[in-house]
């Protein structure tokens, strides 16, 4: 029998499920977070003094646009999507940017078609958040799997449970779908005619 110290278990308590372009904002203790992603990227930021945090769930999905920015028209989603889950923890919390807490999970190699996005998740949500001159408290990033991840703004507490190939081949296949349609070329505007007079 091991001797020691054990994590006190992780009380789900009332969950609250984020999909892929949702941020949610919360402070309740029972409140948690719940997503799941593959090559997306959750970031889950708390105030540490305001006991109030939230997620986000981000697909940078399309590619690059010019050689100026490597991460296409995309990025400015995802910019988005952060700088509004940190807006709106700082608008719910103390307002003070050095009491914000950020970890980031996803970034998973789910899918050989999708074989940059993940990484290039991974490495436009570092940039970003060293651009802002935030440091990251915690990350669970990469990898070549699917995970589920909780998080309870209250606490900060977060858990990720990486998930069998069944439920991986789920989120594969809504992300494929999320790819596909953003790639998708756009029909050409028929042409109209005008009558000028």
């Amino acid at each position: 029998m091991m001797q020691g110290r054990q994590a006190p278990a992780f009380d789900r308590g009332v969950v609250t499920t984020i999909h892929q372009g949702d941020c949610l904002v919360g402070g309740e203790e029972d409140l948690t977070f719940s997503t799941i992603l593959g090559s997306c990227i959750a970031a889950c930021i708390r105030d540490v003094e305001a006991r109030v945090g939230g997620m986000n769930h981000f697909l940078l999905a399309e590619p690059s646009g010019s050689a100026r920015d490597r991460y296409g028209a995309s990025a400015r989603y995802g910019a988005f999507a952060m700088e509004q889950l940190i807006n709106k923890v700082l608008t719910r919390g103390s307002g003070r940017k050095a009491n914000l807490e950020i970890k980031v999970f996803g970034g998973g190699l789910i899918n050989s078609a999708l074989t940059d996005v993940g990484a290039k998740n991974i490495e436009f949500v570092r940039q970003f958040l060293a651009d802002e001159g935030y440091t990251l408290a915690g990350e669970d990033v990469g990898g070549a799997f699917a995970r589920r991840v909780m998080f309870k703004p209250h606490s900060g507490r977060a858990f990720v449970k990486r998930l069998d190939s069944d439920a991986g081949a789920s989120v594969e296949r809504e992300e494929l779908s999320i790819v596909r349609k953003r790639a998708a070329p756009r029909a050409p505007a028929p042409a109209v005619d005008i009558e000028l007079f």
